[in-house]
């Protein structure tokens, strides 16, 4: 067995040994909404253990660069979702999806939510994994890699950061955040997270085929993000509770950063 595919298996371990981790917690704390914490996180550690695994094979200034960028962009996610879900009860999202559970609803959390979730960050950190085998020093695609990376680095916090802020106002019950990154696309975080997966492909691409094939990761990132579970659930739940959305849909960009119509 070749190295990369053994790191593939040990990184899957990983992987699901975070979610399990996290399923415990949201059953004994009634709380599904953990899993969404256990999301970033689990990209940090399948990063981390593939940079002990992949020593000597890899070049080092590559291994360390996807590292440090996959583990603070996963432990900065992580964290921050811990403190914004702090005294609050599930998440609606994960309410509405148990009260479909026909039997016992932390079993249907665990193969709906949990699993799935194990299966993604697997899957998706892909790109991080062949990279890190790649022996051939980066060139210049890099610093495109690295630059794509941060700015959606700075989207993504500072937009999570913006939102934040808001809903700890006393007026905000009913309102539109439409100030700050929020006034040029309706979702700059999603935006953020999608740039990020895609600059850490560009890690992995430069090194041949291999790295090039994972451009299935960053696609699968920006679908659910914008079409499938991300944008569109939240939209959908964001209309029904605040009256002035609609327009605030009609005046921005539902996810690449434009001026406002």
């Amino acid at each position: 067995m070749s190295p990369l595919a053994l790191n593939l298996l040990v990184s899957a371990g990983v992987a699901l040994a975070v979610v399990l981790v996290a399923f415990g917690f949201g059953v004994a704390g009634g709380r599904h909404r953990v899993v969404d914490i256990a999301w970033g996180a689990g990209f940090a550690a399948v990063a981390g253990t593939t940079f002990l695994l992949s020593a000597g094979t890899g070049d080092p200034l590559r291994r360390t660069l996807v590292t440090v960028l996959t583990v603070v962009w996963g432990l900065r996610l992580a964290v921050h979702i811990a403190w914004r879900s702090r005294g609050h009860g599930e998440d609606r999202r994960y309410e509405r999806l148990l009260a479909r559970a026909r039997g016992d609803r932390d079993l249907y959390a665990l193969r709906m939510v949990y699993l799935l979730q194990g299966a993604l960050i697997w899957f998706v950190s892909l790109p991080v994994q062949v990279a890190q085998y790649d022996p051939d020093p980066p060139d210049w695609w890099l610093v495109v890699g690295v630059a794509v990376w941060a700015v959606g680095f700075v989207f993504e916090t500072v937009g999570d950061a913006q939102l934040l802020a808001f809903t700890r106002r006393s007026d905000s019950a009913g309102r539109v955040l439409d100030s700050g990154l929020w006034r040029y696309t309706r979702h700059p975080n999603y935006f953020g997270d999608a740039c990020v997966w895609w600059g850490l492909y560009l890690l992995a691409a430069v090194g041949g085929w291999a790295g090039a094939m994972t451009v299935l990761s960053p696609l699968l990132m920006t679908w659910f993000l914008a079409a499938k579970t991300g944008k569109p659930l939240l939209e959908a739940d964001l209309l029904r509770r605040r009256p002035g959305y609609a327009d605030y849909v009609r005046r921005t960009s539902g996810f690449f950063p434009l001026p406002p119509r």
